[in-house]
């Protein structure tokens, strides 16, 4: 009988262990850096691009947040300059609806606009 006990509470623990290392995971719906990346993708969703039929623009977009919770935009890796131009647009101090993000921590968000 104090075997068996011993196993469930080992059981139990392993349980619970594993329970919370999923729940921070990136990519999960509770990670700031994923709410972050949708809210960029809402805000470039709307555009003017004019692509050729399977033509996709990319680029890296490195941004921080300033103390008022708004994103400034660091630099936007891409070879299109009317796409750089966008996104510094789009982008720029805009506010954050996450408040978990760290003020003056760098992000590198990958974007791609497809036609």
């Amino acid at each position: 009988m104090k075997k068996v006990s011993v196993l469930l509470v080992a059981a139990a623990l392993l349980i619970s262990g594993n329970v919370m290392a999923i729940e921070g995971k990136p990519g999960s719906s509770t990670d700031p850096e994923s709410k972050i990346c949708t809210q960029i993708g809402d805000l470039l969703d709307d555009n003017s691009f004019e692509l050729m039929e399977d033509a996709d623009l990319t680029a890296s977009v490195r941004f921080t947040l300033n103390d008022a919770h708004e994103i400034v935009v660091l630099s936007v890796d891409t070879e299109n300059e009317r796409l750089e131009g966008f996104v510094k647009a789009r982008l720029n101090y805009h506010k954050v609806a996450d408040q978990n993000l760290t003020e003056g921590k760098i992000y590198q968000v990958p974007i791609r606009i497809r036609a």
